[in-house]
């Protein structure tokens, strides 16, 4: 069985943990109605993905 040499310093053993962070969500245009959307994804202001509309959006009539 593989046993340390020697002890691990704090340090040493934080740092690891230190370059985990999490990316901001990347976000494009949608053609159609230029709205921030992520990539590969319909669009939730007008419903459409890849020039099709695949979803049909409601809208709050007052």
């Amino acid at each position: 069985m593989a046993v340390p040499k020697r002890k691990t310093s704090k340090s040493r053993r934080d740092s690891r943990a230190a370059n985990w962070k999490i990316s901001a969500v990347q976000l494009v245009e949608c053609p159609k109605c230029h709205a921030k959307v992520q990539s590969h994804r319909v669009c939730p202001e007008c419903g459409y993905y890849d020039g099709q509309q695949v979803v049909e959006v409601k809208t709050d009539k007052e």
